[in-house]
């Protein structure tokens, strides 16, 4: 295990690291794009073959760090003179045989951006598969993968004083949420995993985050926060023998039971208005929907919550099946991947599961009556573009309108958003079109097909006239009633002001 990571050092190395230019950018110029795209496939030989037999410091720590090869001992002397060698051991990252240095860890330049600008952050984990060569341990600790970065990307970014990072894992979460808390308290079950977490926020020169051991919300009973993130480990997986229960992604529970913890859960650690947001798979089975299943999840909270529900895919038993198994490094050839396989399509089988669903969660704590209940399915793809912000807004919009009756929201002015697009499709000489679909630039990037008299009115909203003013006017143009189009177009209205389409003019 990590030992205690020990502040001096940690400094020492970070100044190291500042001094060799360690950073995401630097190393994908120095080993090329291909082979750093290659490295998220889990291949380091495209690198290191880019790399040669450079022995600048940067090339020495890539190797050692970001690839998991070893590197002579003098080479990394060379590349790290306030740290050393003799650091890295301290610190559990590295240990010395004779004239080489072996890497105990994984230390890779992770970027991020945010509302209030971008950066990069150093982030130490367990070696990973492209680093051993090999599966992993049960107990390994996870570096930055996708459902961190999706999670990350996803987080408001408004202001709070305590922030519950439960599930922590290597950190990534507890950092990104601390840029917009006072304070943060990370736990996991795993002291690994918060030994990762306390190393990070020092070699990135981050305070205010406090660590601590415990499973789901125990260690933090009769507390509450402004706000919860969390990267649960959410992978349903089989309670059969033989099958590894990782730590990263096991929560130790049958089915989606965990994620259904966190959701029947979380409330009574949440301040009135507090958020909590996370990540999770749920099942559709015996004909229930997940999404739906998430809604009775939610109803059984002991305080009452406003939801948002995002579904982002959905696999089928087989596929979600293949898709872990070869997380934890079995490959589908042999008899232990038909092994595994058949264990989790029983497990499957035995709930009759037909579909596995994952998204995001947001939960708030309401105060008063809830308001909010949003359970959808978002196909488009994020990338790595933050939309905490466009949360944040979508959020304070409905708030803004929940209260508003049909005549006091047609009394509003509202501008378009200015990453509104419209596509108009005509079919070849016909002069009405076809569809009309409004797309969106930002947020969720959603595309929705709209009539004529929808489309006419986002496209009048200039921040000028009411929005009854404009239909009325729309109503004249169409030859349609003025009272049934308002009556048609006001629900769809709220629905564009709260995904962010048109938003209100002071």
């Amino acid at each position: 295990m990590l030992p205690e990571p020990d502040p001096a050092t940690c400094a020492a190395l970070a100044d190291d690291l500042r001094g060799v230019g360690f950073t995401s950018e630097n190393l994908r110029a120095a080993w090329g794009e291909s082979a750093d795209d290659a490295t998220g496939r889990e291949l380091r030989a495209p690198a290191l073959r880019a790399l040669g037999d450079r022995t600048d410091p940067l090339a020495v720590l890539g190797r050692l760090f970001a690839l998991g090869a070893h590197q002579p001992t003098a080479d990394v002397a060379a590349a790290l003179p306030r740290c050393g060698v003799e650091g890295l051991e301290r610190l559990g990252l590295a240990t010395a045989h004779g004239e080489t240095v072996h890497p105990a860890a994984v230390l890779r330049p992770q970027s991020f951006a945010d509302d209030t600008g971008e950066g990069e952050w150093w982030i130490a984990s367990d070696l990973d598969e492209m680093a051993r060569g090999g599966t992993l341990p049960e107990d390994h600790v996870l570096g930055v993968g996708g459902a961190s970065r999706t999670l990350a990307a996803l987080q408001v970014p408004t202001p709070a004083a305590r922030v519950l990072d439960l599930g922590t894992g290597c950190g990534i979460q507890a950092l990104r949420a601390r840029r917009f808390a006072d304070t943060v308290v990370a736990t996991d079950i795993s002291e690994g995993a918060v030994r990762f977490t306390r190393l990070n926020a020092l070699l990135n020169g981050v305070e205010g985050i406090e660590t601590r051991v415990g499973n789901l919300f125990d260690p933090v009973a009769g507390e509450r926060f402004d706000r919860v993130v969390s990267n649960p480990p959410f992978v349903i997986t089989p309670r059969a023998a033989g099958v590894p229960a990782y730590e990263y992604r096991d929560g130790g529970l049958v089915g989606d039971a965990l994620v259904e913890a966190v959701v029947t859960g979380v409330g009574e650690v949440l301040e009135p208005g507090g958020v909590a947001q996370f990540l999770g798979n749920w099942e559709t089975r015996d004909g229930v929907d997940g999404l739906e299943r998430v809604r009775d999840w939610v109803a059984a909270s002991p305080v009452p919550l406003d939801a948002w529900v995002v579904e982002r895919e959905q696999l089928d038993p087989l596929a979600y099946a293949e898709l872990w198994i070869r997380d934890g490094g079995t490959v589908p050839t042999g008899d232990r991947f038909a092994r595994l396989l058949d264990a989790w399509l029983d497990d499957f089988d035995a709930r009759g599961v037909t579909a596995v669903g994952f998204g995001s969660v947001l939960l708030r704590r309401a105060v008063g009556r809830p308001t909010l209940s949003r359970y959808e399915r978002v196909g488009t793809a994020l990338g790595a573009r933050a939309i905490g912000g466009h949360i944040a807004g979508a959020l304070e919009a409905h708030d803004r309108i929940a209260g508003l009756g049909d005549a006091d929201l047609a009394a509003c002015v509202l501008r378009t958003a200015p990453d509104v697009t419209e596509a108009r499709h005509h079919m070849p000489g016909a002069e009405d079109p076809m569809v009309i679909e409004l797309r969106q630039g930002g947020g969720y990037g959603r595309a929705l097909s709209v009539d004529p008299g929808l489309a006419a009115l986002v496209g009048a909203c200039d921040g000028d006239l009411a929005v009854g003013v404009l239909i009325g006017a729309i109503a004249q143009l169409l030859e349609v009633d003025a009272a049934s189009l308002q009556e048609d177009l006001l629900p769809r209205v709220r629905e564009l002001i709260v995904t962010g389409f048109l938003a209100v003019v002071d």
